[in-house]
């Protein structure tokens, strides 16, 4: 995730290690010079018995980069960004946008932390009152700290691990149960850290067709991560013998049927209050786009029963009016794909009616369906439509590679990683990690023992600064959008499928109507990052201006 904090962190960085590099060289000219004056002089960089000397120089580069790196913190505090704002991954103009449409979870509706543990507690007691697991599982709770969206199960060997965009594990993140493997057991595990394609999920993140990994990608799989994990470390911790395929699919089965079986919504339902959060916010959201002309759609696998009354909640019994086209128990993704299926309409009392449909009605509710019918009567195409969803795959995927519709993906959890990165302990550590690592690659040359010992010490603060920085997210996987070095495999398809990404939608009412949206400008490996690393000049909202405001 390319952020005005990380880019100047990389960027002071990239200037002190330069800076560090730029004196070592110069001292090797300077003690080149002195041997041709006065002959066969010890040259401190390169000549063979100074040890010592080197040891001296090394720590002194190491000082001086340190102190040009604390010099640049204060630069970088002033230059934060807002939790709030919206950022790019491809250019897009709201001013093309016409038709505006959105999932329902965790897009126009938000939920509080009670209702993970709803979920778990569900299907926790699925698992013991219809699968026959033990009742002593019971004794495991929710806890909402522990696993990140976007990891990656191994079905068969019973492991939860965070990935990286190039398929590589990020030690150090694999579990088994509530308990880290030790990364000499993953790397005989897999033969190394890497994960081949023939192994990873399907294209949405499923494990079908010889696939053994899963990927959670959706918002409400936090709990079902959770409870595979609670499930494997009582098995594990009794000595229990059991397939790990069965539990996975057991687990799996428990959570969709918290769905399915209506035990969800109906608690959601019985108090509304204590389950949807920040109603206010979708209300103003939509109300700017209606007071401006936008055409609105829902498209979303909840029932028609539980949007109406989350709806009635948000915005009031008339919310109907609001949006030209109203699709519940969609199937996303299949409504995306599957020609075959009409739409139905759902009367007042929830019937579904056998009519034929000629044409998508505002104020009417329609169930199933595809988006080929859906294209055809409503003659919303390419550009000009924008979809809002949480699911990278489900929602957004195939909308953007298949039908050029724009995508703004719902990222929850950027909000509280923003403000983390703004933390100056955070940027102290991050500006210097970088520096170091800088260095390390500069000073690597030097290959007597002596340099070697400084080095190798150099390498241990570095691996434990980025302990740190992962447990300042999450302590066991650390952040949703970074490994240690590279992009998560979740961000590599967020990247991919999203045109734009945000905490919420109330982002949106920052921003005007005609808004473009431009990508920041990073350095490819091989180019210089000078002018990448200056801020743009429409840096919109930063934290300071958008406090000013």
């Amino acid at each position: 995730m390319a952020t005005a904090a990380a880019a100047a962190a990389a960027a002071a960085a990239r200037g002190a290690g330069a800076r560090a590099v730029a004196a070592l060289r110069s001292g090797c000219r300077t003690a080149a010079r002195g041997r041709s004056r006065a002959g066969p002089a010890r040259s401190l960089c390169t000549a063979p018995g100074t040890a010592p000397d080197m040891k001296r120089y090394l720590w002194e580069r190491y000082r001086e980069a340190k102190r040009s790196t604390a010099e640049l913190v204060p630069s970088i505090m002033s230059n934060l960004l807002n939790p709030d704002a919206i950022f790019s991954n491809n250019e897009m103009s709201l001013s093309d946008i016409e038709i505006y449409g959105f999932d329902y979870d965790y897009t126009l509706v938000f939920y509080s932390k009670h209702l993970h543990t709803l979920i778990f507690n569900a299907a926790r007691d699925l698992l013991i009152n219809e699968h026959r697991y033990p009742v002593e599982i019971r004794k495991y709770e929710y806890d909402p700290n522990f696993a990140i969206r976007g990891l990656h199960y191994d079905v068969q060997r019973a492991v939860l691990m965070k990935i990286d965009a190039f398929h590589y594990i990020q030690l150090g993140t694999v579990y088994r149960g509530l308990s880290v493997v030790p990364d000499e057991e993953v790397i005989e595990m897999y033969e190394g850290s890497h994960v081949p394609l023939e192994q990873m999920s399907d294209f949405y993140g499923k494990s079908s067709h010889g696939n053994t990994m899963k990927q959670f990608m959706d918002i409400f799989s936090l709990p079902e991560m959770t409870l595979l994990s609670c499930v494997n470390e009582y098995f594990l911790k009794n000595n229990i013998d059991y397939e790990p395929v069965h539990l996975y699919k057991d687990v799996k089965d428990s959570i969709r049927d918290v769905h399915t079986k209506g035990i969800m919504y109906r608690a959601i339902e019985a108090d509304i209050e204590k389950y949807i959060c920040y109603p206010e916010q979708t209300r103003a959201v939509l109300a700017k786009l209606a007071d401006h002309g936008k055409k609105m759609f829902l498209i979303t696998n909840s029932p028609s029963s539980f949007v109406d009354k989350g709806m009635r909640y948000i915005v009031g019994k008339d919310w109907r009016d609001l949006f030209d086209v109203v699709i519940v128990q969609a199937e996303k993704p299949n409504f995306f794909n599957d020609k075959r299926r009409p739409f139905r309409k759902v009367n007042e009392k929830g019937v579904l009616l056998w009519d034929k449909i000629y044409k998508l009605q505002k104020g009417q509710i329609y169930k199933q369906g595809n988006l080929y019918e859906f294209l055809k009567l409503t003659g919303w195409r390419g550009s000009k439509v924008l979809y809002f969803g949480d699911h990278i795959y489900s929602d957004l995927a195939d909308l953007t590679l298949k039908h050029g519709w724009r995508t703004g993906a719902i990222i929850p959890e950027l909000r509280s990683e923003l403000r983390i990165m703004n933390t100056e302990q955070y940027i102290q550590t991050m500006t210097w990690l970088q520096t170091l690592t800088g260095l390390l690659e500069q000073m690597q040359v030097h290959r007597d023992a002596e340099s070697q010992l400084v080095l190798q010490e150099w390498k241990k603060e570095r691996k434990e600064m980025r302990e740190m920085t992962k447990g300042s997210f999450n302590t066991q996987f650390g952040s949703l959008f970074r490994t240690d070095q590279n992009p998560t495999y979740f961000l590599r398809r967020l990247s991919r499928f999203a045109d734009i990404y945000m905490a919420s939608l109330s982002c949106l009412l920052s921003y005007d109507v005609s808004h473009t949206f431009y990508p920041r400008r990073t350095p490819l490996q091989h180019e210089l990052p000078a002018w990448s690393d200056r801020p743009p000049a429409t840096r919109l909202p930063l934290l300071q201006e958008a406090q000013a405001k």
